[in-house]
């Protein structure tokens, strides 16, 4: 099945389309995520995309909503395509497998980051400053360490195309206020231990990921937080196969290395347009997306 790049509801009006996903609003404050098979390196969506990658996305997020779901609510109403409203029936072949219904959340302006090894952003800041978001961490961590403990360290959600800047839990406070700063991080690290725990069952290290949370009113009118968009996969977090782990250098991990290292062979520039992508390539990247899936599910096929 080739890979689908764009999507298209008729008269649905799209109201957001990231990297990888189309939001589509509906009636009754819901929203339609669709994660599509498009791919980013060094901040350009390629015109190659990968098949099923978005499939694989949004089955590992039901997944974990389903296992995180007496630590956290979450926004999903329902994943079951016969279940949306009938105006969408006609556009099954677009939803299967690789959409949500959910609620709308007013989201906060925070990327929930957490991190238990020194690793990509986090390292770079660790070997300029010694500290990552403002954390003090002991001298001498190697790349990929394992940190003393797991760390809270944000980000701000910068809609610019561009990566999202680290920030200190001091400014997380002005922009949330302290009590909700203080939820999403204890939210964030609890969630972290859960799934990190479950990972090292299946031989995987989760060394780092990062949440977004939004508040929902609920019925007694008290806002409730929720976790949103899409939960631990490849694309949000970062997993190491435990079996080859050894820390002082970058570690092979289940995401689109296979991509970047592709460009960065190719000397390709970082400038658009982004050459296309040979076939080994995008078969060997969702053959990674796909033993992801595998290991963390433990199911073998994406039918829902």
């Amino acid at each position: 099945m080739p890979a689908l790049l764009s999507t298209n509801l008729g008269s649905l009006r799209r109201t957001a389309q990231g990297k990888v996903r189309d939001i589509y609003a509906l009636p009754d404050d819901r929203l339609l995520f669709i994660a599509t098979d498009r791919i980013s390196a060094f901040d350009h969506v390629l015109a190659t995309g990968i098949p099923d990658k978005g499939r694989i996305l949004t089955q590992l997020s039901l997944f974990w909503f389903d296992y995180l779901r007496d630590l956290v609510p979450n926004h999903l109403l329902t994943a079951q395509a016969d279940l949306y409203p009938p105006r969408l029936r006609e556009f099954e072949h677009q939803l299967e497998g690789r959409s949500m219904l959910v609620r709308r959340a007013t989201m906060f302006p925070i990327e929930c980051v957490v991190r238990g090894y020194v690793s990509g952003s986090g390292w770079k800041d660790y070997r300029d400053t010694g500290a990552i978001c403002g954390i003090r961490l002991p001298a001498g961590l190697r790349e990929s360490d394992q940190l003393p403990e797991p760390i809270f360290t944000p980000a701000a959600k910068i809609h610019t195309g561009g990566h999202d800047e680290n920030i200190s839990f001091d400014v997380v406070v002005e922009q949330v206020g302290g009590p909700t700063a203080e939820q999403l991080r204890a939210l964030t690290l609890r969630i972290y231990a859960r799934a990190s725990a479950h990972a090292a069952t299946k031989g995987l290290i989760l060394a780092d990921t990062k949440f977004e949370f939004g508040a929902v009113t609920t019925d007694a009118d008290d806002p409730e937080t929720i976790l949103a968009d899409e939960v631990l996969t490849p694309d949000s977090s970062r997993y190491w196969p435990a079996a080859t782990y050894k820390p002082g250098g970058a570690q092979p991990s289940f995401d689109k290395q296979f991509v970047r290292d592709y460009l960065e062979g190719i000397s390709w520039n970082k400038q658009a347009p982004a050459p296309p992508l040979p076939d080994a390539v995008v078969e060997q990247t969702r053959a990674k997306y796909m033993d992801a899936f595998h290991l963390l599910t433990g199911r073998t096929s994406l039918n829902t």
